[in-house]
């Protein structure tokens, strides 16, 4: 319910539709050609401000009022959820950023394709993208047959937790 508000807005800042909630509200009805009033109901019982019936729902307000407000994330958090890569980002910097966080999670030294694919399975689904970009990155390294990979550089990022255990 965190986003209901939106609707609840949207749905009230067209006129037609609040001449028919107002008009549910005080009992009346609204002064709209029959078609223009279905869509406007239709409209508000989809926000939650007309029951089934047509009959004002005021309660919502107060629920609104006293549903917690969605935390914005910032920094690398925009992009993950539980501890997992969510989305990549559209803008380069970004993206940096949480391949940053990704390879400050790995450990040093010297493993396989299938550990690393394993390690950053705790992250991602699509572990070759990832590997791809960490390498593209210039942040992991691998052989030329692709058996060996290492990590170049272990960036200092505040959003790592630890490393990533497979």
């Amino acid at each position: 319910m965190a986003n209901q508000w939106r609707r609840v807005v949207a749905a009230l800042a067209h006129p037609d539709r609040r001449a028919v909630w107002a008009a549910a509200v005080l009992e009346g009805s609204a002064e709209l050609a029959e078609s223009k009033r279905a869509k406007a109901a239709a409209a508000l019982q989809d926000a939650g401000l007309l029951d089934a019936d047509g009959n004002a729902v005021t309660a919502v307000f107060g629920e609104l009022l006293e549903s917690t407000p969605e935390v914005r994330r910032e920094g690398t958090e925009r992009f993950i959820r539980n501890g997992r890569i969510e989305q990549y980002p559209a803008k380069q910097p970004d993206r940096d950023e949480i391949l940053n966080w990704v390879a400050a999670a790995l450990p040093p030294g010297r493993m396989s394709e299938r550990e690393l694919g394993i390690r950053l399975t705790v992250v991602v689904d699509d572990v070759v993208t990832l590997r791809r970009h960490l390498v593209d990155a210039g942040l992991v390294s691998r052989t030329p047959d692709g058996a060996i990979y290492q990590v170049v550089q272990r960036p200092e990022v505040s959003a790592a937790s630890g490393t990533l255990e497979g």
